[in-house]
């Protein structure tokens, strides 16, 4: 009856529109009371759940990601994607996969990478003839992949939930899942272009080239500090979090200069607005997650995953299907928070490292952000390329299936998440 109490009341709160970490909170204290616990401990595991010290890199990645986003630093790297990829074949499409690369590398974020280079590149790809879904689908699917390159706050956050798995091995874990997944991407991509016969890309002249490469190397050199730092063991994660701002600082308004450093207020007001969101995620998912394993709601669902197949290969599926049902109707940050705890002891129990399964999670949950009905990468691309939803999600499905076989070979491959970790980190 209490696990009924408490998943029962968020579902409902759900239902009824509440936000996602006031859902946590309310249930959390619904079950506390119905249990005749005291208050009290609610509130300390919730003042608890945000004493560590690998969360203090979330504000830092979250600032420098607004800092390079809002001086200019997606022009930068578009212009970089397309003086290495664009003149062939639907051009415009593979410079959208290779920046929002490059993007993910600084932002890791999906909505922010859909807002940032789709603003720019989706007209474009219109205005050079390209279908209105076709780049708004290469567009929300090439972002899906930013948060899997490091350095990535979601991957903080997973290793919060997961008990403490290494941050740095989390983020080198991701590197080649994620460089695969813009492959697959690019594959996909130019097989669509070169079937309806887009254009090829216009070249760059020959005197540009030096300063777009420039300033673009100058930007993703944000992403080499904070991995390079992690990497050799001279930072950790935070501290290298921590000088990539300073670096971006430098470099957005000192050698960019696009804008004036009186924005910075502005920069700091949208960093605070999304670190208390984020923050609220994590203390409210403390009290609920330590109420699942109070009620031993982990173990039931290992023990009835088990139950329903004793084989390995059927458990892993049936993780990833739960992942990509529920990526569908929820964000990803309370997603990971959730979910974590809840299954990352069945795909430990079938073998999976907390490494690999961090990387599964996360590929899931980014598929989740450009899938209907609550898909918010897949909204914010709609609005952009003013296209029906319905429409959007219709051209999705060769994207879709890039993704899901590439999330199978993550899933059945250890080797892809765990050799760089393995011999970069351990």
């Amino acid at each position: 009856m209490e696990v009924l109490v408490l998943l029962g009341s968020f579902i409902l709160l759900l239902l009824i529109r509440v936000p996602v970490a006031l859902g946590l909170v309310v249930s959390s204290f619904l079950t506390g009371l119905y249990m005749d616990i005291d208050l009290a401990a609610l509130v300390q595991r919730m003042v608890g759940g945000l004493n560590s010290f690998s969360l203090l890199a979330i504000p830092f990645f979250i600032l420098a990601g607004e800092i390079m986003n809002e001086g200019g630093i997606s022009r930068r790297l578009i212009n970089l994607a397309n003086v290495i990829i664009g003149r062939v074949r639907g051009g415009l499409a593979m410079v959208n996969v290779l920046a929002s690369t490059f993007f993910g590398g600084i932002s890791g974020s999906a909505v922010a990478d859909v807002s940032s280079i789709g603003s720019v590149l989706i007209p474009m790809m219109k205005k050079a003839k390209y279908d209105s879904d076709y780049a708004v689908n290469v567009t929300i699917s090439s972002a899906a992949q930013g948060v899997m390159i490091p350095p990535s706050h979601n991957m903080i956050i997973y290793s919060t939930a997961a008990g403490g798995v290494s941050v740095g091995s989390l983020f080198m874990g991701g590197l080649l899942p994620g460089l695969l997944l813009g492959l697959a991407l690019l594959i996909i991509s130019y097989v669509i272009a070169v079937k309806r016969n887009y254009p090829k890309g216009e070249p760059v002249k020959r005197e540009e080239i030096p300063k777009i490469v420039r300033e673009g190397l100058l930007g993703l050199f944000t992403a080499v500090i904070i991995m390079g730092g992690i990497v050799t063991g001279i930072f950790t994660a935070t501290e290298s979090a921590a000088i990539g701002v300073v670096y971006a600082f430098i470099i957005t308004f000192f050698v960019y200069r696009d804008i004036p450093i009186s924005r910075m207020g502005l920069i700091l007001k949208r960093t605070f607005k999304t670190l208390s969101m984020v923050l609220f995620l994590i203390s409210a998912s403390s009290a609920f997650g330590w109420l699942l394993a109070l009620l031993k709601v982990p173990a039931m669902v290992t023990d009835g995953l088990i139950s329903f197949s004793p084989n390995d290969i059927v458990t892993l599926l049936i993780i990833n299907v739960i992942l990509l049902l529920l990526g569908m109707f929820m964000d990803m940050a309370p997603l990971i928070l959730i979910a974590t705890p809840i299954l990352l002891p069945v795909a430990m129990t079938a073998g999976m490292d907390p490494v690999q399964f961090g990387v599964v999670l996360i590929l899931n949950l980014s598929i989740g952000l450009i899938t209907p009905p609550v898909g918010t990468a897949l909204f914010v691309g709609c609005a952009i390329g003013k296209i029906p939803i319905e429409k959007a999600t219709k051209g999705m499905v060769p994207f879709y299936a890039a993704m899901i076989a590439v999330l199978l070979m993550i899933t059945f491959i250890p080797q892809l998440s765990l050799y760089l970790p393995s011999v970069l980190i351990e």
